[in-house]
């Protein structure tokens, strides 16, 4: 952090607790909404309504068509017409009648066109949610973390609710529609609430329809343009772990799991959330491991982490590692999501230049969340297809070839990173600024 924002932060007033319990509820919300059903959807997708791989795919790639497609016009709304809580709160109510119309659907064509309307109307809420905490926090990087980790914890609580909760009551709960119930739930009552939330009024003027195109220019960087690439292929390898990790964790051709965990049955959901609980424990230590590794190796060893997790899924497929080892790595996805994501959020505003730092955040969320995941999900769903064998009924997949696929494209992406980008130099003027970690030696 540069010295002149840490003295800024430091002077501004504290944030008032009733303002951060309102917004603390807002941000638990918005993510246990996502996060009651888009780990699981994949088992019910399957395990449900018999989809296959390459549907599966199809139907995961909506959420990042809607972070493609949904800014240009929603933003030019809240921008000029509606306030953002008014808006967020519209959008989450309507949210709520497509998830529950989703949690009816038995056609994979009807449950596509379904969850591409939800994923328009629920991807601009997750910039509504943080531009509205922006706007009323004293100051933004001392107050938003904070805030923010509600979030992340909204997230594990409706995969715990999700995985050894609703298990109480009903058998095989996340290959039902329960858990799509579930997030219409919480959509409804984050709809009514956010007409509760600060009020936060339009200003008035047009934004940019499409703000990641006047950063187009970083790419003649030949660092940015490594950076970039990379984190474009990073991202469609991702998209293995969100649309078919429940999936292969569920499946019998992974060895047979423990029944038991603490006395508590082993559900997908609820173990899933590891990734999360890692993701929060290592966030705070995130400026330490840049500070001592640099920002160059941060990222890397982000990057190695995917592979790792990528390399024990396929060899806990083939049986040539314990079980326990596969349900240990999904750890590895706190050190894979703050390592690279939050480190690449860091790496944009620290080297883009002032003037378009905004317009490189969209750039690379949407390289990565956007196109990058929609693809990853268009390809994982066809390779998942193309190693599956048996009728759709019982089908037979071989998940060592699946998981060893975005193993090696990870390894791959992680050399050509390692040798082709570079942190350059600050000139004396910026280094006076602060830096957020070390220029590469």
């Amino acid at each position: 952090m540069a010295h002149g924002e840490s003295s800024t932060a430091l002077a501004a007033p504290p944030l008032e607790m009733g303002l951060r319990i309102n917004l603390s509820v807002m941000m638990f919300l918005q993510f246990a909404v996502w996060g009651s059903w888009f780990v699981v959807l994949g088992v019910y997708l399957e395990k449900g309504l018999g989809f296959g791989g390459t549907q599966i795919g199809l139907i995961y790639s909506t959420m990042a068509l809607g972070t493609i497609f949904a800014p240009m016009f929603i933003g030019q709304i809240a921008d000029r017409y509606f306030a953002s809580e008014k808006l967020m709160g519209i959008l989450h109510l309507a949210g709520g009648g497509l998830l529950f119309l989703m949690a009816q659907m038995r056609d994979a064509n009807a449950f596509f066109i379904i969850a591409l309307l939800y994923a328009l109307v629920y991807s601009p809420t997750l910039v509504l949610s943080n531009s509205i905490t922006f706007t009323h926090v004293p100051s933004g990087g001392r107050d938003f973390p904070s805030i923010r980790v509600m979030g992340t914890i909204g997230w594990i609580a409706a995969n715990v609710i999700v995985g050894s909760v609703l298990p109480l009551f009903i058998n095989n709960a996340i290959a039902t529609n329960r858990p799509l119930l579930l997030g219409c739930g919480y959509s409804v009552v984050l709809g009514v609430y956010s007409f509760f939330l600060p009020h936060t009024p339009p200003t008035g003027k047009a934004g940019d329809a499409f703000p990641a195109l006047r950063a187009i220019g970083l790419l003649s960087s030949p660092s940015f343009a490594v950076f970039f690439g990379v984190s474009f292929i990073i991202t469609i390898v991702l998209a293995f772990y969100y649309s078919f990790a429940g999936n292969y964790l569920e499946s019998s051709t992974l060895p047979q799991l423990p029944e038991k965990v603490l006395n508590v049955k082993l559900e997908v959901a609820t173990v899933m959330t590891i990734g999360q609980w890692a993701e929060l424990i290592l966030l705070p230590f995130l400026p330490i491991f840049l500070r001592y590794l640099g920002m160059k190796w941060v990222l890397a060893v982000g990057m190695l982490a995917w592979g790792v997790r990528y390399l024990l899924f396929a060899l806990g497929a083939s049986g040539q590692v314990d079980p326990w080892v596969v349900i240990a790595s999904l750890a590895l996805h706190g050190v894979c999501f703050d390592f690279f994501f939050a480190a690449g959020f860091i790496y944009v505003d620290n080297e883009a230049p002032p003037a378009i730092r905004a317009s490189g955040q969209a750039l690379f969320t949407f390289l990565t969340y956007g196109v990058g995941m929609w693809l990853g999900n268009m390809l994982s769903g066809y390779i998942v297809d193309f190693y599956t064998t048996g009728p759709q009924d019982h089908p037979v997949r071989d998940w060592y070839m699946i998981w060893l696929i975005p193993s090696v494209g990870v390894l791959v992406s992680l050399l050509i990173f390692v040798v082709f980008f570079h942190i350059r130099r600050k000139p004396p003027a910026d280094a006076l600024a602060g830096d957020a970690y070390p220029p590469e030696a």
